[in-house]
């Protein structure tokens, strides 16, 4: 009873000083904290866990509404095509994009590979990508594999290591009149730290090439605007926000997707098909073939009024104070690395332990019920440039309180003294 009051009093002095957003409500919605007792969950740079409005309203809309979309001329199928467009015109709005310039994909993978392989097709062997060397697997592997097919060529731009962030005088060195795309992550899913992507859009502009932001890791933590920006592709997974898994969103500029050719071909994206040519449909569904997942749409819908209800400025003051408090605490650990800068940090952390492999520190975790990542986080050449062969990632969001930090502070001084 002690120890429950004590807790309720942390959270209420955490509560009266942001005055953004009520730890202790939001955690209610949240079915998986009721169902696993003490789990704190720190592997939101995964995945986030899903709050019960998202929940039922897939439940609802699978039990009371399912139907196919653009389809039947039937009263469930003209619904689910109104919900599904609803859900649309709603995530436009989140990102201050288009309702046209808005596709469905099934994870910011997908839509990466869709603006890769459309524009691949187009590019000559004189041309040249820029990545940089702390992109996500996602945003990496496929211009590599691309360039092999097509013979176009990469350069890779350098990174500051101490800040986390791309170093833009180099990448500015390695844009030319040939360039043709720039893919960049707005904010790394290793280190947490945001990226100079405004500079490098306007370097990208005046070069007169493309400009790719992977915005996976970005769109949960801040408000996002794609026309502020000025990029002409933004990509996202929903299920970094709340919202359900197998769902993810290409933002791209209305006259350069008219351009593009489809990445798949199949039903429901077609007005035509003869022997001799197909004609395909107008923005975006020319983009979106075969059977979409209707469910999801309508389920990430969801979760970004859930996250409008709280206020994405709320959300990233809050994840600011938590992640600063982590940081702090972090520190006072005798052996530890780390490896993520605060400056323009997101809320992730990641870190290691002298002499403990980070999958050992992972697995010690787990016996806290603490769930954190261990490894290379599909990001091998950025571990490359650290130096090291893999960290623990700990990745803050709205749910999670300093307490937790606490107790994970407390289970990884417990590890390192098993190991001595």
């Amino acid at each position: 009873m002690i120890k429950m009051k004590k807790m309720k009093t942390q959270f209420n002095k955490l509560i009266n000083v942001n005055k953004l957003i009520n730890v202790n409500k939001i955690r209610m919605d949240f079915p998986i904290f009721k169902k696993h007792k003490g789990l704190i969950y720190l592997d939101n740079a995964a995945t986030t866990q899903k709050p019960k409005q998202v929940v039922d309203r897939i439940y609802k809309f699978y039990t009371e509404e399912n139907s196919n979309v653009h389809r039947g001329i039937y009263n469930l199928s003209e619904n689910a095509s109104k919900l599904y467009d609803e859900a649309r015109k709603k995530i436009a709005d989140f990102i201050n994009a288009e309702f046209n310039e808005v596709v469905f994909v099934r994870n910011a993978t997908e839509a990466v590979n869709l603006v890769a392989y459309s524009l691949a097709k187009g590019l000559k062997k004189d041309d040249e990508i820029v990545v940089s060397v702390l992109e996500h697997h996602s945003n990496f592997v496929v211009w590599q594999q691309l360039s092999m097919h097509y013979g176009f060529k990469i350069k890779y731009a350098n990174i500051d290591v101490k800040k986390g962030i791309i170093d833009v005088n180099d990448l500015r060195k390695k844009v030319s009149k040939k360039t043709k795309v720039i893919a960049v992550s707005h904010a790394s899913n290793t280190l947490g730290t945001m990226q100079p992507v405004e500079e490098i859009i306007k370097i990208g502009h005046e070069n007169g090439a493309y400009v790719l932001i992977d915005g996976a890791q970005s769109v949960p933590h801040i408000k996002i605007d794609v026309k502020k920006l000025d990029c002409d592709f933004f990509a996202f997974s929903g299920h970094k926000l709340l919202g359900p898994l197998g769902i993810g969103v290409l933002y791209g500029k209305k006259e350069i997707l008219e351009g593009m050719e489809p990445f798949m071909y199949g039903g429901g994206m077609l007005v035509d098909v003869d022997k001799e040519k197909s004609t395909f449909m107008d923005l975006p569904y020319k983009f979106e073939a075969g059977t979409p997942n209707i469910a999801g749409a309508i389920g990430l819908s969801e979760a970004v009024e859930y996250l409008e209800k709280i206020g994405m400025d709320n959300v990233k003051k809050y994840i600011d104070e938590i992640t600063g408090y982590a940081y702090k605490k972090l520190s006072k650990i005798n052996g530890i690395t780390i490896y993520s800068p605060l400056e323009n940090n997101i809320g992730v952390i990641s870190f290691s332990l002298k002499g403990i492999h980070p999958h050992d520190v992972s697995y010690g975790l787990n016996k806290f019920k603490i769930c954190v990542r261990a490894g290379k986080h599909c990001t091998h050449p950025l571990m490359d440039e650290l130096g090291c062969i893999a960290t623990v990632r700990a990745s803050f969001y709205i749910y999670n309180t300093k307490e937790e930090i606490d107790v994970l502070v407390d289970a990884l001084n417990k590890i390192i003294k098993m190991f001595k």
